[in-house]
């Protein structure tokens, strides 16, 4: 039964999106993502099973009840309704609802617990900062910062935790997790796991203004060895990140990956109410350029499904440490 729903839904997602090479949502790679998708096809088939039984009942009832030469100026007997007609169309959609209703409500809360399986491991937390167009990760126990890529242990839960620098962005990794918004003076929680190492896209999903559909980040899940290698080397030969060039960075255009060995957390907490404001309003008026590209090299991994992920922007960025 598994097995015929998959197909169903993974025909009907293939039928509805022509043109696209692969649904991700529908090929989950972490526990997070894998109950969302098993939500989507739940809800496809009731969806697919409500298509079905009106089309048919359609079809039937206007060839049945068709005009012909034996029947033609026929006018039915007024009908003053069937109470068992009216009972049944009103109870089924009420327990569609409910069969739809319960699965959603527990799979929600389900989400916003560390995954199944993994709470005797104290998640890796990764404060995500968004800014115009731009995603910034620091982690605080490592005391180093990334844009526009992050990396993160495959097998073990992350705590993203996330807020924005200036207007509210949508935070979505669809292989991994879904979306929840980032906003400016306060905090959302996000937990992701990876199955394997891997190479992931995310992206802003939020419509908010020129340049945010470039706004997108590469999750580059690692064996634990090669991250705490990975962590090691950025400690020893990233640059530290000043104040000065953070607000710089804040500004709106597209950057490159880049890599610091310390975090703007030692200044300002965007999710802090009475943090600082960063926004630049005046340059919003602007006709700006864009420069810079979110990936500028090939993925070091590619998917378990053995599919990269990856997205090659314009010229005019700059590779920190990604790989």
């Amino acid at each position: 039964m598994k097995r015929l729903l998959a197909l169903l839904t993974a025909g009907a997602g293939t039928a509805l999106l022509s043109g696209c090479e692969k649904l991700v949502v529908l090929n989950p790679q972490g526990p997070v993502a894998r109950s969302i998708a098993e939500l989507i096809n739940w809800s496809m088939l009731w969806m697919l099973l409500v298509v079905v039984v009106v089309i048919s009942l359609f079809v039937v009832i206007v060839w049945k009840y068709r005009e012909k030469p034996e029947n033609e100026g026929y006018e039915p007997p007024e009908e003053h309704g069937s109470m068992i007609l009216e009972v049944t169309w009103v109870v089924i959609p009420i327990l569609i609802v409910i069969a739809l209703t319960i699965p959603t409500v527990k799979a929600l809360y389900k989400l916003e617990d560390v995954p199944a399986g993994y709470e005797d491991q104290a998640p890796l937390v990764i404060h995500v900062t968004s800014a115009d167009w731009k995603w910034i990760f620091s982690y605080p126990e490592q005391d180093i910062e990334t844009v526009n890529y992050v990396n993160i242990p495959a097998g073990r839960a992350v705590d993203f935790r996330l807020t924005s620098a200036g207007t509210m962005q949508s935070f979505w990794v669809p292989a991994l997790a879904g979306q929840k918004y980032a906003m400016a003076k306060m905090e959302n929680q996000l937990y992701v796991v990876a199955d394997n190492p891997g190479s992931y896209l995310g992206r802003n999903t939020n419509f908010n203004g020129k340049g945010y559909a470039e706004m997108e980040f590469e999750v580059l899940s690692q064996t634990p060895k090669e991250f705490e290698e990975w962590v090691s080397e950025v400690k020893a030969t990233a640059p530290k990140l000043s104040e000065p060039e953070y607000e710089k960075l804040l500004e709106p255009t597209h950057l490159g990956r880049k890599t610091y060995s310390n975090t703007h957390l030692e200044w300002v907490n965007h999710a802090d109410p009475d943090s600082k404001s960063y926004t630049n309003p005046e340059m919003y008026r602007l006709d700006h350029g864009y420069p810079g590209k979110t990936f500028t090299e090939p993925d070091q991994y590619n998917a378990p499904s053995g599919d990269s992920q990856s997205s090659t922007k314009k010229d005019g960025g700059e590779q920190h440490h990604g790989h």
